[in-house]
């Protein structure tokens, strides 16, 4: 049985602006499914920002599917041993030095970075000769980080064990010019760091070898722990595609399809024991400070070694997605739930904000979200009562979910009726407004959704004010340019218990969701 469901693979960028395509950011997300594996994501965030808060909701929406996940970054985890010491930092070198970058790396949510100056201050602070970090563009001056390789006769090893025992990874010192590993290390390890530390994922991720020790892996651990972050080399693999996608696309793919096939195969779990022969020093050395790269078990090991049919094992069109109703749910309201602003809302409010926002999929039209004080509670009481729900017109109607009505409760829509159409052209008025008074003593008590006709919402209040029958509640949603607006102002205002989203905004879904929310309740 394979160790892991999914394996999203990241392809990094150092970047100063905002970039898409060619060297830049690249997610690939690869999952298990009934008709095999298939590619559920391949994503390109323009920055840094974007990425990481994208590769915290597919972690969060995994763990919560119950899905074990491989994370591969394609930079590394570590430093040469040594490096926390002469950073004068305390405690387990890996941790403490990822929790240096953090507070020495400035990355903002445009891409604009401050990593050379950052490495000019751990350079100082390291105190060598020179170096050990190198590399900055031209017209620049610092104090002690050079434009070229130092000698690296003193201070700090220039490579670490495993990268002294494979071809192929520039240094991981370099921050500028081909391969410049370094301008990665620096702004994704805070990366990294800020993701195992994201209260959604820190009781559930691990970190490779640092947290599970560089031994063979176990689906015992692995039950314990489903997310495993692990540092990958995707240059290991050679990907083959006629699709025309950049190298940096292909790459994700293809390292994603050799872990799962790896995984198929029974290896993948060996693999997170590095290489043999290891001193007990260099397992030391790779376990609390250097890494190791994941795929790498012998020496030799150079890049381009694996050969991948990209199309093979992702064809065309073979996408895996959530297709499983009540868990397509419980994810959206976690979306919802994160970007939304909700506090000003009740909790039956909550649920009924939920139920819109998800209808309509706009975050921001809580802004616009009016609910009376007492209309849920009103509403509610009128459905278990056995009052009608009266309908502008069919759309709403049809979107009522009939098998959750507490009391049978009848539905109506008069709209398409004949006697709507005779009133309407007797009165010179839409068909919706005449219909409304086809409800006739009806209204009384009903529950009353409008998320069609402005004419409708109107013609509602006109008989209200005049004293006629008075619904328990009011869903006046109605979209359009003309009249929309303004008959949801009039229904804030009229004294009627509502449910309203001001502005143009609204709908016959989104009139028929209120509805259904009001039943979440009973």
């Amino acid at each position: 049985m394979p160790l892991f469901d999914a394996y999203l693979m990241v392809d990094w960028s150092s970047e100063t602006k905002p970039k898409t395509g060619k060297d830049s950011i690249w997610l690939a997300l690869a999952e298990r499914t009934p008709a095999g594996l298939r590619l559920h994501a391949l994503e390109n965030p323009a920055t840094r920002a974007a990425a990481r808060e994208r590769l915290a909701d597919m972690l969060e929406g995994l763990v919560r599917r119950k899905r074990r996940v491989l994370v591969g970054f394609d930079f590394p985890f570590g430093y040469s041993s040594g490096t926390a010491a002469a950073l004068g930092l305390k405690g387990v070198p890996w941790r403490a030095t990822w929790s240096a970058l953090s507070q020495a790396v400035e990355d903002c949510a445009d891409n604009a970075n401050n990593r050379f100056e950052a490495a000019d201050g751990l350079n100082q602070r390291m105190g060598f000769p020179e170096g050990p970090f190198w590399g900055h563009p031209v017209g620049r001056n610092y104090k002690k980080l050079a434009m070229t390789r130092p000698a690296y006769d003193d201070g700090l090893d220039e490579k670490r064990v495993c990268e002294s025992v494979i071809s192929g990874p520039q240094s991981i010192w370099k921050l500028a010019g081909v391969g410049s590993v370094g301008g990665q290390v620096l702004t994704g390890l805070p990366v990294v760091h800020a993701l195992r530390r994201d209260t959604r994922l820190k009781d559930h991720a691990r970190v490779w070898p640092f947290e599970t020790g560089l031994k063979t892996m176990t689906s015992g651990a692995i039950k314990q722990h489903p997310v495993v972050l692990a540092e990958i080399y995707p240059s290991l693999v050679s990907p083959r595609s006629e699709s025309g996608q950049v190298k940096d696309a292909l790459q994700v793919q293809a390292i994603a399809a050799f872990m799962a096939g790896a995984d198929d195969n029974g290896k993948l779990g060996r693999m997170f024991g590095g290489m043999k022969g290891l001193s007990p020093d260099q397992k030391r050395r790779v376990e609390r400070e250097e890494a190791w790269i994941l795929g790498v078990t012998e020496r030799g090991t150079r890049a381009g070694k694996i050969d991948v049919d990209v199309d093979a094992v992702f064809p065309g069109g073979e996408l895996a997605y959530l297709n499983d109703g009540p868990a397509i749910y419980a994810e959206s309201r976690r979306l919802i739930e994160r970007e939304t602003d909700l506090s000003r809302f009740t909790a039956d409010e909550c649920a009924l904000a939920v139920r819109l926002i998800h209808t309509c999929g706009m975050t921001d039209i809580v802004d616009d979200l009016e609910v009376s004080k007492n209309a849920v509670a009103k509403g509610r009481s009128a459905l278990v009562a056995g009052a009608p729900i009266l309908c502008d017109v069919e759309m709403v109607a049809k979107g009522i979910i009939k098998r959750r009505l507490p009391a049978s409760n009848t539905i109506v829509a008069k709209v398409a009726s004949k006697a709507a159409a005779t009133r309407a052209a007797r009165h010179h008025t839409t068909r919706s407004s005449a219909a409304v008074d086809l409800w006739g003593d009806a209204m009384e008590g009903a529950v009353v959704a409008v998320g069609n006709a402005p004419t409708a919402l109107f013609r509602i209040l006109e008989i209200v004010a005049a004293g006629g029958p008075r619904p328990a509640l009011v869903i006046g949603v109605p979209v359009g340019f003309v009249g929309a607006a303004e008959s949801k102002r009039a229904l804030s205002k009229s004294g009627i218990d509502f449910v309203t989203v001001h502005g143009r905004r609204g709908g016959s879904a989104m009139a028929a969701a209120g509805v259904n929310a009001l039943m979440g309740g009973i």
